[in-house]
């Protein structure tokens, strides 16, 4: 398989999960392909840099964004392996300037994995006055041979925000394992969203850590998980508030549908100063039966039913 047909093939799936092949193609945009570990396309525009070589197993990737830069769109990332077997670690570090305001979408396309790994270690440092979005989704093939390891360290200096979300409702998950920590500075604001559907047997782990260590930080980590068929999931979230007027939140939702389907949550919250304060709230359950019935009585099979609701609950 050459290189141009696996560029089409990422951008392909890209499409298929809800990007555009346009902005791709624009000089506006930032954007790097990466297929296995070699990459394929990059572009750069003004006050971003990039800093991009391939190792034996994938990528090395660091970007720069000077103070001051507004992104008008979001920087691109694609990665992915789009053989049936391979293995892929990009290695990545954001330094994130003063008084920036940056999108990041990521698309990672594994559409006909049997037996790959997706190995995507990040550090991200964002400084002062920010505000930074980074959204994850990925496209997997019907097999649930891949396994998944994403891991983050993150932190934000005074009066910023980031926002994350990782998403896959289409495709098996296969393996997932993610464990993101993060650092809030002063006035700062983080927010970690993951949204999965587990099929098969597949097996679904995540931990978040957020630590609010500077005076009147905030953070909350999301995360809403459906396990059908014979699939797990294990949610371990913990938000520590270490300043004065901290406030956190966990928020988990696991949905069940199916006997051999589980689902397990392990909130933490913890504070160290007398004026933080951290809550949590964590639910496990099935399918809502009305809402089943409601949906069933306008003609949707069983099976369908479940299918909306769930797409409702993760979109």
């Amino acid at each position: 398989m050459n290189y141009g047909n696996e560029f089409e093939m990422i951008v392909d799936t890209l499409e298929k999960s809800g990007g555009e092949r346009e902005l791709l193609q624009s000089n506006k945009v930032a954007s790097i392909v990466v297929s296995g570990n070699k990459i394929l396309m990059k572009n750069l525009v003004a006050g971003i840099h990039l800093q991009a070589e391939e190792t034996d197993a994938g990528v090395n990737v660091k970007f720069k964004i000077d103070d001051n830069v507004k992104m008008e769109y979001p920087v691109h990332l694609c990665f992915g392996v789009v053989h049936k077997t391979g293995k892929q670690v990009i290695n990545s570090a954001y330094m994130i300037g003063n008084n920036v305001k940056v999108e990041f979408m990521a698309h990672c396309s594994f559409p006909r994995a049997e037996d790959v790994q997706h190995i995507m270690q990040a550090k991200m440092d964002i400084a002062d006055n920010s505000v930074v979005k980074y959204q994850e989704v990925h496209f997997h093939g019907p097999e649930g041979g891949i396994e998944v390891i994403p891991v983050a360290q993150i932190k934000l200096g005074k009066n910023s925000m980031y926002t994350s979300e990782f998403k896959l409702i289409e495709g098996r998950v296969g393996r997932f394992d993610l464990d993101y920590a993060i650092d809030v500075g002063e006035n700062s604001v983080a927010e970690l969203n993951a949204k999965l559907f587990g099929k098969g047997n597949d097996q679904i782990k995540i931990k978040e850590v957020i630590h609010l260590n500077g005076s009147h930080s905030k953070g909350i980590a999301k995360s809403r998980i459906v396990n059908t068929n014979e699939s797990s999931s294990e949610v371990m979230g913990e938000v520590i508030g270490n300043a004065p007027y901290a406030r956190g939140h966990i928020d988990c939702t696991e949905i069940v549908e199916g006997l051999k389907a589980s689902a397990s949550a392990v909130p933490l919250v913890k504070v160290t100063h007398p004026l933080a304060k951290v809550t949590h709230e964590a639910s496990i359950g099935s399918v809502d039966k009305q809402q089943m019935e409601t949906l069933m009585a306008r003609g949707l099979s069983e099976d369908e039913a479940i299918d909306v609701i769930v797409k409702g609950l993760l979109t």
